[in-house]
């Protein structure tokens, strides 16, 4: 997927994330040099750390929100919801940081000067993120229907309604305001002369899962109270949000940037909500389970942190191929078999960024573990035991997502694909995944140790 249309200059399309900014301004403007600029290791640990921070604050919020949900009666007696939570939380990499990243990209090469081109430019792209929401949040929810009920045999209609009618206005209503909020950052960041690139996928990341969140929460148990006194409730909810869509692709088609996406931009956003759902399950299944609840505040964490890191580093590969490389065309390093080894081993740029993200890990899941912990959240203490093994599954996670990222990004520019556009969607829905896997295998290890709470669960 390309955004060419939008950028006549040649220059990186797609998602941009957290973590080159510095150089990205002065690669996109600089276009005339062709060597990107040196940084040390520690500058980039500072660049990348304050997103991070930011973004780690709203996944522990959207934890702590999660933990309170859990016991409502929507989630207690329709424990499918849990299945559409990664999927709808994984929008955000989908749609919004890609939302965020094609303006910013708008703005840094001048096609936002003009107040119509600026404005058609928004108006298409934000119609173009409707669409695809309320298809999305519609899969997320056929993908819970199907992965929660087939293995138990029982199917309730009006349960599938509710969630059908849940998942789509939770994707549409959030997936409206986060690109308010997301245009209003990116403007307001050029009147103030700051480049969008820097704040806006943080922001993106740090306001959209606890957005997100609040919203399926609030609807899904508004619906459910409806459920036996107005059946008829949840499909109308479900028809009205149904029914706009042709609107978004009659708006998002009159501009040329959204109408090549609106054609060409769902493998990536639909095969990450499969993979999400996937996880989904995984969650769904050990929270039913008494004896791991408290698996429910940490889950949010450690898919956002990981998906998050993978998000810069897959960033930060591109860039170095949009700049040094042609399409097609790798550089040495990377031909060849793809070993581990050649993620983190070696003097390159991204070597080195491999290794920072890597040693932002364990600092970072130690802080947002002790702020769960003094806001008195979750139902696990935090004892060594359970801290090592927590963290041993926050590194290996973000360890493999790594070396996914190095051997996907050369993969995808190799043949042709533009991975700024490819991958972020798939590495994000892989951090949803392998976070939640690792994270229940962790409870379950945990269980089976005697590492157990008598409050778990409560």
């Amino acid at each position: 997927v390309s955004t060419e249309p939008m950028l006549t200059e040649k220059r990186l399309s797609g998602e941009e994330a957290d973590g080159e900014e510095e150089e990205e301004e002065e690669e996109g403007l600089g276009s005339n040099t062709q060597n990107m600029p040196k940084e040390s290791a520690l500058a980039m640990a500072f660049q990348i750390l304050v997103p991070f921070l930011l973004a780690g604050f709203g996944t522990v919020s959207a934890g702590m929100v999660l933990d309170i949900v859990q016991h409502w009666e929507a989630f207690q007696y329709i424990t499918e919801i849990f299945i559409l939570v990664p999927a709808l939380l994984g929008l955000k990499g989908n749609l919004e940081m890609t939302l965020a990243s094609r303006l910013s990209t708008a703005v840094n090469v001048g096609k936002m000067d003009s107040p119509i081109e600026k404005w058609n430019l928004i108006i298409g792209n934000l119609a173009l993120k409707q669409v695809q929401a309320t298809v999305v949040g519609f899969l997320a929810a056929v993908a819970a229907v199907v992965l929660g009920w087939i293995p138990e045999g029982k199917f309730q209609m009006s349960h599938a309604v509710l969630l059908c009618s849940s998942s789509v206005a939770t994707a549409f209503i959030a997936s409206l305001l986060q690109g308010i909020i997301m245009v209003g950052v990116i403007v307001g960041s050029k009147k103030t002369g700051i480049n969008p690139d820097n704040v806006a996928t943080p922001i993106a990341a740090s306001f959209g899962d606890l957005i997100t969140l609040a919203i399926l929460a609030w609807i899904s148990q508004g619906l459910y109270k409806c459920l036996d006194s107005y059946p008829y409730v949840s499909s109308l909810v479900w028809a009205f949000f149904m029914c706009l869509t042709p609107l978004w692709i009659v708006i998002s088609s009159k501009h040329p940037a959204s109408r090549t996406l609106l054609y060409s931009g769902w493998e990536p956003v639909i095969t990450a909500m499969v993979i999400s759902s996937i996880g989904g399950l995984i969650l769904d299944k050990t929270v039913s389970d008494p004896n791991l609840a408290g698996i429910v505040v940490y889950t949010p964490v450690i898919n956002g942190i990981g998906g998050n890191l993978v998000a810069i580093q897959s960033s930060r590969i591109s860039t170095h191929l949009h700049f040094h490389c042609a399409p097609g065309e790798v550089p040495d390093e990377a031909k060849g078999c793809y070993y581990p080894c050649r993620t983190f081993c070696g003097t390159g740029a991204n070597h080195r960024s491999a290794q920072v993200l890597l040693f932002l890990v364990i600092p970072g899941h130690l802080l947002f573990l002790y702020i769960i912990h003094l806001m008195k959240s979750g139902h696990t203490t935090l004892t060594p035991i359970f801290m090592s093994v927590y963290l041993a599954a926050a590194m290996l996670q973000v360890l493999l997502l790594l070396c996914i990222a190095d051997w996907m990004v050369h993969s995808m520019w190799r043949s042709g694909k533009d991975p700024d556009s490819f991958s972020i969607p798939y590495l994000t829905a892989l951090g949803d995944f392998l976070g939640t896997a690792l994270l229940a295998l962790s409870f379950h290890f945990l269980w089976l140790i005697g590492d157990q709470d008598s409050d778990v669960g409560d």
